[in-house]
């Protein structure tokens, strides 16, 4: 820059905001900005009007906001400078005589404190930045709010968001484009949102970045102002006058071209008003710009700026307080339903009181099904129970095959393994015993899958209790939960054991004096019968079957009972040298020797052998008390 144009006064080319220009609706937008900023709610947050600046790394952003106030306050250097969004609320205020101070800022994380020295303002920016986004280049979404009070501003609220980047550094991760990119469009993509595309005049505008994703949040450019910085270094022969009459990519708000300080001006810490002077004179003096003085220079763009954000608040506020009235009423009906404040013990333990007696009755209605809040799309509470305990386990019980698992080589392998190493001339009870028992344990399982079900169904009646005085206690309805989730895992534990207590009662006693239990001469009388109907079967050799399929016929008969058929099949087949291998050596010609002499013919034998071949045991019904 010429030294003609450093010697320019400041006050010439700063803008002097009028005090009428969105003096009051702007003001007012900045204080519900303060207001709800510290709000955090699970309601919907509320859009309020704003500009958004947008832009590459490096593209001007922090040249352009500087100017817009007046003072160097932003960090600075090569690499990315901005790595938290910077909300910047300027505000205008008159200077009066006798003021020792006319300017300051005020951050809303530091609040009383103000700030008299725009670097220490610098300093502050960065030490924040650091802390929440770490030394190394990292990058947040969590807010700066900074509040700069000054007759130099016009009332705007603009938010300074980190340029777009492509390679990542230090920490950042790799996908930091795609991270950037999503902080940028949560901001634009709002419709009380002013976006200001910022984009260098030495690259190709028609790829610029800030353009493009405005494009994509704003299609129609309604909401979109596009500024061109650098235009006093582009290439000589050239000019941005088709982008700054938007010829090339239109905006319906336009484009402003402004002129930066250059590295050079910052490291020798020339000032805004040099620069802006600077300013003045180039466009003054191009051949080009010079017949655009409207749509160039830093003071056109604060005009331009706070003109339209003046409409644009005009244009939505009806919506905004709408929403405003509404959440206002909504919040006040809760506010209500918390009650008084609490200030004595004795208070505190009366509430207490009643919202455990009120939540005990609540648990106690949907037991009893008198819940005044009553389901009529699936079973709850004491429906449920009753369901899970009639028609869920007992379908389950009545599912168990009581000779399921069990086949005729596994009874007649017990039998001969209770035998030991002599033949048995009675089926021993042993064997016996020990089936009936390995099938009873298995009634264990589907009990305590009924005990795990109806736990699972109070805890959610616990849960689902409605107390309208718990919703003012939140920490207090969550501290219950864990007591009465607790209460009812502790209460089954004793309930677990009372199953097993059961099971095992059934186990270790076999009641064969009940009188639905089935002796052997009934399961002889019962085998017979089958005995009969299969009497005319034979077997793939062409004998006679031998083998006596009582489970099935006593499965069919008796319900509730576990029926076990032993077939002694293998009794009579001793070992060489036995008794009952001699008598076969004597079989003659289809006729054999009883004990005292007379021959029988075979196939009379074998009829009456049967009779003693076949022996079954049952086990009466289940008790009562299990099911």
């Amino acid at each position: 820059m010429g030294e003609e144009a450093r010697e320019v006064d400041s006050s010439a080319t700063s803008p002097r905001p009028s005090v009428t220009i969105g003096s009051s609706l702007i003001s007012m937008i900045n204080k519900l900005q303060d207001i709800l900023a510290p709000v955090v709610s699970d309601k919907p947050q509320i859009s309020l009007p704003q500009v958004a600046v947008v832009g590459s790394q490096s593209s001007g952003k922090s040249s352009v906001l500087e100017a817009l106030v007046g003072r160097d306050f932003l960090p600075r250097g090569r690499d990315i400078c901005t790595r938290r969004p910077l909300v910047l609320m300027l505000e205008y205020r008159a200077e009066e005589p006798g003021d020792e101070h006319t300017e300051w800022g005020e951050f809303r994380h530091l609040p009383g404190k103000r700030f008299y020295d725009f670097s220490a303002i610098r300093r502050e920016i960065q030490a924040e930045t650091d802390r929440e986004a770490g030394l190394n280049k990292g990058v947040s979404d969590k807010q700066i709010r900074l509040k700069i009070t000054s007759p130099n501003v016009l009332n705007m609220t603009l938010v300074d968001l980190p340029g777009i980047t492509k390679v990542p550094v230090g920490d950042q991760p790799r996908d930091i484009e795609a991270m950037i990119r999503k902080m940028i469009m949560d901001y634009i993509t709002q419709q009380n949102c002013i976006i200001l595309a910022v984009s260098p005049a030495n690259s190709d505008l028609a790829t610029s970045d800030a353009l493009q994703m405005a494009r994509e949040a704003d299609p129609n450019g309604f909401r979109t102002i596009g500024v061109i910085t650098k235009l006093d270094i582009m290439d000589r022969g050239t000019d941005a006058c088709n982008f700054l009459l938007g010829k090339v990519i239109p905006l319906k708000l336009g484009y402003v071209g402004v002129v930066n300080r250059s590295q050079e001006d910052i490291n020798k810490n020339r000032g805004i008003a040099t620069a802006l002077a600077y300013e003045e004179k180039f466009f003054n003096e191009h051949p080009v710009y010079s017949n655009l003085s409207d749509r160039c220079g830093m003071p056109q763009l604060a005009r331009k700026l706070n003109q339209i954000l003046e409409q644009h608040i005009k244009r939505v506020l009806p919506d905004l307080k709408a929403r405003l009235n509404s959440q206002m009423v909504s919040v006040s009906k809760e506010l209500q339903a918390y009650g008084q404040p609490l200030e004595s013990k004795m208070a505190q333990g009366v509430v207490l009181l009643n919202i455990l007696t009120k939540y005990c009755e609540a648990f106690a209605a949907m037991l009893e099904g008198k819940s005044q809040e009553m389901s009529t799309k699936e079973l709850s509470g004491g429906a449920r129970i009753h369901y899970i305990l009639q028609s869920i386990f007992v379908k389950t019980l009545e599912g168990v095959d009581p000779c399921d698992d069990l086949t005729d080589d596994d009874i007649r392998t017990a039998i001969q393994n209770a035998s030991g190493a002599k033949n048995a001339l009675f089926v021993p009870e042993v064997p016996f015993e020990f089936l009936v028992r390995r099938q009873i344990a298995r009634l264990l399982d589907p009990s305590c899958q009924c005990l795990h079900f109806v736990y699972d169904e109070l805890v959610k009646i616990s849960r689902t209790c409605e107390v309208i005085e718990l919703q003012r206690f939140p920490v207090l309805r969550k501290c219950l939960d864990e007591v009465v989730v607790n209460f009812l895992r502790e209460g089954a534990k004793p309930a677990q054991r009372m199953i097993e207590n059961l099971i095992e009662m059934e186990v270790d006693y076999i009641n064969t004096s009940h009188p639905r239990f089935i002796g052997g001469k009934k399961a002889s009388e019962l085998a017979m019968q089958q005995l009969k109907a299969q009497q005319g079967v034979t077997d793939v050799e062409g004998q006679t079957s031998r083998t006596v399929q009582a489970k099935t016929v006593l499965n069919g008969i008796l319900p509730y009972q576990v029926c076990l058929s032993f077939l002694v099949d293998n009794i009579t087949r001793g070992k060489p040298g036995s008794p009952n291998k001699k008598r076969e050596e004597r079989q003659k010609d289809g006729r054999v020797e009883n004990r005292k002499g007379r021959k029988t013919p075979q196939n009379h034998r074998r009829k009456a052998f049967k009779k003693s071949e076949v022996l079954t045991y049952s086990l009466g019904p289940i008790s009562p008390e299990l099911l």
